[in-house]
């Protein structure tokens, strides 16, 4: 097994094409790869479709993209916030397309197609203008909906340690979306805080295993006060 790391966030995605379906690991700004977003806005690619829990409340997340005109296509749970006026004034204007999945749904979405399940039905959205032109089918008498799986040419995640493999360690809410984009993707890319020898990370606590990572890039925690940021 070959290492993993490359020498900077511009570097792990500069291969990235127009029209790739990207998804961005984070929570607000916890777990956000932020070195890689901005990273891909300097590098430009176009088109995108970006697959995020949320897009705008952070400066640097996925609204970053969207201000630098790189996505075509949104699929989130919440694409509210501080900095969501250019995703609004896109949507006016016809130049993007958002499509809105409640948060469960989103996460089993990307779970389904990292285990290989191409659809899965749930009776979330069901009666609601979410629901609408999607197949659905009964169970024991409540309605449920089927949603397709996601799967992305590229996962952006974040986490707190990784060995030289990719086996990837998470810090408390850091681990949110990103253990199951890990695995939704065809190349993931992650950013982390650390990188150890092989062997000094304890299996039992390794969330990601490193068959699930192309690319590792580290960077540095900041410093807010006193107190050292990993998220």
């Amino acid at each position: 097994m070959i290492e993993k790391k490359f020498e900077s966030a511009v570097q792990a995605v500069s291969d990235m094409q127009d029209g790739a379906t990207l998804l961005v690991g984070g929570f607000g700004g916890s777990g956000l790869p932020s070195h890689l977003v901005a990273a891909l806005a300097e590098q430009g690619a176009k088109d995108l479709t970006v697959v995020s829990n949320n897009i705008g409340a952070v400066s640097d997340g996925v609204a970053a993209l969207i201000s630098n005109n790189q996505v075509s296509k949104i699929i989130c749970s919440f694409p509210v916030g501080p900095h969501a006026d250019d995703l609004v004034e896109r949507l006016q204007k016809g130049t993007i397309e958002l499509e809105i999945v409640p948060q469960g749904t989103l996460a089993e979405r990307i779970r389904a197609g990292g285990a290989g399940i191409p659809a899965f039905y749930t009776p979330t959205g069901a009666h609601t203008e979410l629901g609408e032109g999607k197949e659905t089918r009964e169970f024991n008498g409540r309605l449920h909906l089927l949603e397709q799986a996601i799967v992305g040419d590229y996962a952006f995640i974040k986490a707190s340690k990784a060995d030289r493999w990719g086996n990837l360690v998470y810090r408390k809410t850091m681990r949110n979306f990103n253990p199951v984009m890990a695995t939704a993707a065809k190349i993931t890319i992650a950013e982390v805080n650390e990188i150890v020898k092989i062997g000094e990370i304890d299996p039992e606590e390794i969330v990601t295993p490193s068959v699930f990572v192309q690319r590792l890039v580290q960077v540095e925690a900041h410093e807010e006060g006193k107190v050292l940021v990993h998220e």
